[in-house]
């Protein structure tokens, strides 16, 4: 199938090369008899009306002022200068409260939180985002599992939580493993387009697989296999499982190595015990196998020495291409006890209206919940989560608060959304993308806030996924009115752009960033605040010590959510609607959306 394409890649200036009217009236054509057939005349005739309709609306349109024009004009430098660091700090200090109790889904804190940002967004005169509601209820599904009979592999003596975990999505009060085969199937992946099929030749219906995480490129290094150090879709623990569904297998072991991972066995153990919340599974859900399971790397070594292999010797042959996989010839038994819960959170969703095109709308993201607390502690047993994520929900009040202070706002709507349970798998945001507010195809671009930069000022801007979307000429342009520059993350193969609430939106095609931070300290004492609050940032990650603390490297999130500011003001005040970049994995879903919206607009 052939789409016009609406975003072709602009410069700096956005000074943009349209195709010719002749390649838009062949590609909406194209699509036309795609979308209905048009078998029938008037079906044609009906099509060539709108398809005339959309080429004098010209939708890719250069700026009428230049960028710099729209950045320095007054109104908006008002705005700019006005991000508060003690407003800033103070919505933090309250979300991150003992008070809240680290704002689980469903729980006291979260309903605290919602009230909290409703309340907020009223106050600066934003209109509900979800009909007359500033909530978008999204049901939970709670499901607390527990092992109630040990896992058992030959005689390797295993210890819950120490060396591996194990529940279960379905739900059912039972869901038990006796004597399943073990296969181990090196990275679990089946993708075509990279000629890559660890399934291949191996039924693994009924029994449990063992896989690697992350991806073969990045087990390598080499650069044309997969994304090379750039973690894939493919790599993420998500895909492993949902790919072990589809291919039947009963139960699901990832194996977990710190550096592939990119997180420590802590994350794993606080991360997947205790109550795990879900959507609520309808026909339209996908398979699920019944357990799903991590192991550590002592026990992984132990069960392939059991079965007469060298871990280091299988994990080698598992990255080349033509890798057969292997049943170990062993069996598991485990049994995990599942109670359910029914219960609900809230998207909070609010929107400043647009001065001229209201039903097109750029979005600010960031995630309201976290990890609640482990009453099984002694001491300290709240997860309070103050940078991750009560930094970024604090942010996108002040973003909120600066906008609602212009004196004329932008032609297209902002629209803020504090997604609900991010931690549990952007279940919130998963909700917005397949039961959004707006028409996705209305949405320009999306802004994700997830952590907000506490470690100092940087002379460059980190953009996780590097190259994904157009909404980077933007945001190149924001940067550069601070007199910085865009870099690639430091870390592509811990996939950071896969694991937060604007990939929810991105699977369906809406271009979304996920920036912030820096590799390069501004000056020697931002320096000293970057090594002394990254150090800390990395040491708390989903732990107790995520705490407000005033030595915070305040004066960098104040400059990022200047740079959020400016990014999302020349969206709203332009006409431009980016794409994603040419070979992207989204980019045919976005050309998709956007031309069958255009015909389904009505002909004028």
């Amino acid at each position: 199938m052939i789409f016009y394409n609406l975003n072709v890649r602009k410069n700096f200036n956005f000074r943009v090369k349209r195709q010719t009217q002749g390649s838009l009236l062949l590609g909406l054509t194209l699509l036309a008899f795609s979308l209905g057939g048009c078998s029938e005349q008037s079906t044609q005739n009906e099509a060539d009306n709108k398809i005339k309709t959309v080429s004098e609306k010209q939708i890719v349109s250069k700026i009428e002022k230049t960028t710099a024009d729209i950045l320095q004009n007054k109104d908006f430098q008002a705005v700019y200068a006005g991000i508060s660091i003690p407003e800033l700090k103070q919505h933090i200090q309250y979300l991150s409260s003992d008070e809240m109790a680290g704002r689980e889904p469903a729980s006291k804190g979260d309903r605290m939180t919602a009230e909290y940002l409703t309340k907020a967004f009223k106050k600066l005169g934003l209109k509900p985002g979800n009909g007359d509601s500033y909530l978008q209820k999204v049901e939970l599904l709670a499901i607390n599992s527990t092992v109630s009979q040990n896992l058992t592999i030959a005689d390797i003596q295993f210890d819950v939580t120490e060396n591996y975990v194990a529940n279960t999505r379905q739900k059912q009060p039972l869901r038990t493993l006796v004597d399943s085969e073990l296969i181990f199937v090196g990275y679990g992946i089946n993708a075509p387009e990279y000629g890559w099929n660890d399934y291949q030749g191996v039924d693994v219906s009924g029994k449990t697989v063992v896989m690697l995480v992350n991806d073969p490129g990045y087990a390598t290094g080499e650069p044309d296999l997969f994304t090379g150090n750039t973690l894939t879709y493919y790599g993420r623990w998500t895909y492993k499982y949902e790919e072990a569904a589809r291919q039947g297998a009963k139960a699901a072991i990832i194996i977990h190595e710190t550096k592939p991972a990119s997180y420590g066995w802590s994350v794993i153990k606080n991360g997947w015990t205790g109550t795990q919340y879900h959507l609520p599974r309808n026909k339209n859900s996908g398979p699920v196998v019944d357990v799903e399971m991590w192991f550590n790397i002592e026990k992984t070594n132990e069960l392939f020495s059991k079965a007469g292999l060298d871990f280091a010797a299988e994990k080698a042959k598992a990255r080349l291409k033509g890798f057969k996989a292997i049943n170990l010839g062993l069996t598991a038994s485990v049994q995990v006890s599942s109670t359910f819960n029914q219960s609900g959170s809230n998207n909070i969703v609010a929107t400043l209206p647009g001065s001229e095109a209201a039903d097109e709308h750029i979005i600010y993201m960031a995630h309201v919940d976290h990890l609640g607390q482990d009453t099984s502690l002694e001491g300290d047993q709240i997860y309070n989560g103050a940078h991750d994520n009560a930094s970024g929900s604090a942010g996108i009040l002040e973003i909120a608060r600066a906008y609602s202070n212009l004196k004329n706002r932008p032609r297209r709507s902002i629209t803020f959304v504090g997604a609900a349970a991010e931690e549990q798998g952007t279940l919130g945001s998963k909700y917005f993308a397949d039961n959004p507010t707006m028409p996705l195809a209305k949405i320009v671009g999306l802004i994700n806030m997830d952590s907000i930069n506490i470690t100092g000022r940087k002379k460059d801007v980190s953009v996780k996924g590097y190259g994904k979307s157009e909404l980077e000429e933007v945001l190149k342009i924001a940067a550069a009115f601070q007199n910085r520059t865009l870099t690639p993350e430091a870390h592509p193969e811990r996939g950071y752009y896969y694991r937060s609430d604007h990939f929810s939106l991105a699977k369906k095609g809406v271009p979304g960033l996920s920036v912030g931070g820096g590799t390069v300290p501004l000056n020697e004492i931002e320096a000293e605040i970057d090594q002394r609050i990254g150090e800390r940032v990395a040491k708390c990650y989903h732990q107790l010590c995520d705490e407000y603390s005033e030595d915070w490297g305040w004066d960098g999130a104040k400059e990022d959510l200047q740079l959020y500011l400016a990014t999302g003001y020349i969206l709203a005040k332009g006409k431009q609607w980016p794409n994603w970049y040419q070979g992207t994995e989204f980019r045919a879903l976005r050309d998709n959306m956007m031309a069958a919206d255009l015909l389904a607009e009505p002909s004028k």
